[in-house]
């Protein structure tokens, strides 16, 4: 980390910070947390995004903690525009390609497509919250209630509470922010983040769910959306005899995964990039992931679709166990 050298590349140039496309709490609390350290030190920035809010916690955040941030479509973008990429990299598949040049990147997931910046900090950690919160603190930033609020709230969600992908660094940072903290505040932010129309998408993936040794996948046949496919993901985890969960679903012609790992060895981005190789793309960190299959490679009769694709992500654990 270069807080110094980041500074100066930005400095002059107008600034967007990007997150991944239908940001989850984690991305939106780094583009936040961020925006607020380039402001204090003299350099304005906007934050973007591709696709949708939807999720109720994520428009429950941006309202409580009165969050600006745009969709691309209703941006004037230009090429000499500069972007940082938080929570995400270059060429990744939940990502947009914007106008703009893409200077630099800030990310606490493993690269799996390497690209050049001016500016990289990728570091493998619990959340890029925890990355943002460093940077504030080592620059001596001063740290308000409501920034420690957001960056503990995006620390916490991508963690689990501290109990999913924590490092050493993720906990002394949360320590940092402990002492600024709205603690009833983000508290409060826990309650009530399922509607009612979201108990469809776990009562499909609990109907037809399959069990291969470790390993629980399940479809959801119908359109759902991005962050509800990650939410059914993790709760496919809590079942006893499951300790990776792969959950699916229609997205956009193709199908969107959801993959999550408590198994020993086998690194959740790993097993989902091996699992669609060829047929799609994929990538994430140890404990969560994400892909997607577009719809040139759908199988029309559903039953052979999914058998294939069990197989495939049945084979990728033995792969990613052997490259271990």
């Amino acid at each position: 980390m270069d807080y110094q050298k980041l500074l100066s590349i930005l400095r002059g140039h107008r600034i967007w910070i990007q997150t991944h496309n239908f940001p989850d709490p984690d991305a939106i609390a780094s583009a936040y947390g961020l925006q607020y350290f380039l402001d204090y030190h003299g350099i304005p920035a906007n934050i973007c995004y591709n696709g949708n809010v939807d999720k109720i916690s994520v428009a429950k955040m941006i309202t409580n903690f009165d969050i600006d941030m745009r969709p691309i479509c209703e941006l004037d973008l230009r090429k000499d525009d500069y972007v940082i990429l938080v929570d995400g990299q270059k060429y990744n598949a939940n990502l947009t390609d914007i106008p703009g040049e893409e200077v630099a990147v800030i990310d606490h997931h493993k690269t799996v497509k390497p690209c050049e910046y001016l500016y990289k900090d990728v570091r493998l950690c619990g959340s890029c919250s925890t990355l943002i919160t460093q940077y504030i603190k080592e620059s001596n930033t001063p740290m308000t209630k409501k920034i420690a609020s957001v960056l503990s709230y995006g620390l916490k969600m991508d963690t689990d509470s501290m109990n999913r992908g924590v490092t050493k660094l993720d906990i002394q940072m949360l320590e940092y922010l402990y002492d600024y903290t709205d603690r009833e505040l983000v508290q409060s932010m826990y309650n009530n983040g399922i509607e009612l129309k979201d108990l469809r998408a776990y009562g499909a993936a609990i109907e037809n769910i399959q069990i291969y040794d470790c390993i629980g996948l399940a479809r959801i046949p119908f359109d759902c959306q991005d962050a509800l496919i990650a939410m059914v993901s993790d709760f496919i985890l809590r079942l006893d005899a499951v300790t990776i969960a792969v959950i699916y679903a229609e997205r956009n012609g193709g199908l969107k995964f959801s993959v999550r790992s408590e198994e020993p060895g086998v690194h959740a981005g790993d097993l989902t990039m091996n699992a669609l190789k060829g047929i799609g793309d994929g990538g994430g960190h140890f404990t969560m992931a994400g892909g997607f299959m577009p719809a040139e490679y759908r199988i029309e009769v559903n039953s052979v679709e999914d058998k294939a694709l069990y197989e495939r992500f049945v084979n990728a654990v033995d792969i990613v166990k052997q490259i271990k």
